[in-house]
């Protein structure tokens, strides 16, 4: 007999829905899953097996063949031992069921109990799109797919309480349970008022949490880079809706989703070590998922000791302007987002004291220039602002008087946010002035006519290249945001060049 049941898999962030069919016949005892899945999707036989026995049912010693449909899409992980197991049971008429108009997913234990399933909030979304009204998954996976609309969810805790469900022994309630949302500050490790001196730093901070621009900052050990990168998160606005249901979705599909919270309510700050492989921080891997820079989505991605990332660092070029990493294997491509902002920072030379007036640089001059070439002309091209961050002096260090807080600092981020958001009403591509692209900087970011001058001969003296120079316009768009300033002036224009590296620098 043959019996079908609606389940999912997620391709990138994208869900689809699969067909599980289960056709039992007679002839030598075996059970086969077919339709391009992993290993994991395999081991399901042995943990349906166990877990239709535990849960007070028979299997049938007969001829089993389970079809994940499309047979052309590679199948991953253990979300399908539900699906199997009922449509067993249906096959062999132990269970009479409906399933036509809900989905099933969910990993047994070999008890027969569910457990937590990666990718529940893509799943859902697609159960929605195609008018699926019902779905069944692990209890402690309710509250992620909740946040769908217009889906009846059924948390599931057993298999054996599934059967008695869909025969009608007992009920299962639906989850009703809605998670509210408003807009949530991020919680503050590193304060502004807390950074002594560094108070060009802290401007530039501000500019680029402004606009979502990538920041470079250069110093000796001690300065305070890695605290300063801290502190920006503490100046970002609070994700919107739509923000972190994105966020969420990258989160659960790479597995990363917090047990308890499943809705991200705080943008991302993520902070790899320089060790990390290049499929770790673009994403891949032998079962694709999304790498570091995916899960800095909406957030941060910081990189601390630039340098010592190496040829990897050339893998962000691509993430860096299209703001999407798109992962081509054999099998197809994948593709997910990337609108992080950069944060990094370095040191000048290996033992970090190069141009110090103090303290002695014991690096040879061929050492420092290859130390500094370990990041590409490219690369550095597509960073907005370059800062540096000196040593501070022990009379900043010990000044007690009260420095600006970062909740002051973020109300003008968040203005500034709000005036972008208004003028790109209508361009959807566009999520702040780090995304305009060139049609939106003529539109939005001419200068007056003391700006173009001045802009001119900045072209003309530091070398600008042609991305360079529309860096500087998005940039200048940005310092006059935070100005309330309608009109892009020289004095906008003025504090965006000195954010440019200058010619062999």
């Amino acid at each position: 007999m043959l019996a079908q049941v609606h389940s999912c898999a997620v391709i990138g962030l994208d869900g689809i829905i699969v067909a599980v069919e289960v056709d039992v016949a007679s002839g030598i005892p075996a059970f086969s899953v077919v339709g391009l899945g992993d290993a994991a999707v395999q081991e399901s036989r042995e943990r349906v097996r166990s877990a239709v026995r535990n849960s007070g049912m028979s299997f049938p010693m007969r001829r089993i063949t389970a079809n994940l449909a499309p047979a052309d899409l590679r199948k991953a992980g253990p979300a399908y031992d539900l699906p199997i197991a009922l449509g067993l049971l249906i096959a062999t008429d132990q269970l009479d069921a409906d399933t036509r108009d809900a989905v099933f997913v969910g990993e047994l234990g070999l008890d027969g109990t569910l457990r937590h399933t990666d990718g529940i909030l893509p799943m859902a979304a697609v159960a929605r799109a195609h008018g699926i009204t019902t779905m069944y998954l692990p209890a402690e996976d309710a509250a992620e797919a909740a946040l769908i609309e217009g889906l009846r969810i059924m948390p599931v805790h057993s298999l054996r309480e599934l059967i008695e469900h869909l025969s009608g022994e007992r009920t299962i309630r639906p989850y009703e349970g809605r998670i509210g949302f408003t807009p949530t500050l991020p919680t503050v490790s590193v304060d502004f008022a807390d950074v002594r001196g560094q108070e060009h730093v802290k401007r530039a901070l501000e500019v680029a949490a402004a606009g979502g621009h990538n920041l470079l900052m250069s110093g000796p050990p001690g300065s305070g880079k890695t605290m300063l990168a801290r502190a920006l998160h503490s100046i970002l606005p609070p994700l919107s809706f739509a923000e972190a249901l994105e966020v969420t979705k990258i989160y659960s599909v790479a597995g990363q989703l917090p047990r308890d919270t499943p809705l991200i309510r705080e943008r991302p700050f993520c902070a790899p070590h320089h060790t990390i492989s290049t499929a770790g921080l673009v994403g891949g891997g032998s079962r694709v998922r999304p790498g570091m820079i995916s899960l800095a989505h909406r957030g941060i991605l910081f990189l601390d000791e630039l340098p010592e990332f190496g040829h990897r660092l050339e893998v962000l070029r691509q993430p860096l302007e299209d703001r999407i990493v798109t992962l081509s294997r054999a099998h197809g491509s994948i593709t997910y987002p990337a609108a992080f902002m950069l944060i990094a920072a370095q040191n000048p030379c290996p033992c970090g004291w190069h141009g110090d007036p103090e303290r002695t640089c014991t690096c040879s001059p061929l050492l420092v220039s290859r130390y500094q070439r370990r990041i590409s002309g490219p690369l550095l091209d597509r960073i907005d602002i370059h800062v540096e961050a000196p040593r501070v002096n022990y009379d900043k260090l010990s000044n007690q008087l009260p420095a600006e807080s970062s909740a002051v600092v973020r109300e003008r981020v968040a203005a500034a946010r709000q005036r972008q958001i208004e003028r790109l009403r209508g361009h959807p591509r566009c999520h702040g002035n780090a995304d305009l692209g060139p049609a939106e900087i003529r539109a939005f970011c001419t200068p007056d006519n003391a700006g173009q001058a001045l802009l001119k001969a900045a072209v003309q003296r530091l070398n600008l290249s042609a991305r360079s120079y529309h860096r500087v316009l998005r940039l200048a768009r940005t310092i006059a945001d935070l100005a309330g300033a309608e009109q892009v002036a020289a004095v906008h224009v003025a504090e965006a060049i000195q954010y440019r590296p200058r010619q062999g620098e």
